[in-house]
């Protein structure tokens, strides 16, 4: 089976975001007043395994060594199952 992987990563609660401060006062200093400015990263990618446990084990994996750091990020994951039937019942 072949999944649509869509992993978000967010600053936890409390730490410094400076890419999302810059955002803020540049749109200040373009006339718009906005509050709460925040950044988040999206990372998609599709991924093949035998079911969507085994998927989201491994996603969860790949997020904790290698894309995000968890001392100060958070993550969320949205596994799709793809649907790559061609209609035709040759799956």
């Amino acid at each position: 089976m072949m999944y649509d992987i869509e992993v978000k990563v967010s600053l936890k609660p409390g730490m410094l975001n400076p890419e999302a401060t810059t955002i803020q006062r540049s749109l200040a200093l373009l006339g718009y007043e906005v509050k709460g400015t925040k950044t988040k990263e999206i990372i998609t990618f599709v991924m093949e395994g035998e079911s969507e446990d085994e998927v989201r084990e491994k996603v969860d994996d790949m997020c904790q060594k290698l894309l995000c750091n968890p001392i100060i990020h958070n993550y969320t994951t949205n596994i799709i199952k793809m649907d790559l039937s061609c209609g035709c019942g040759c799956e």
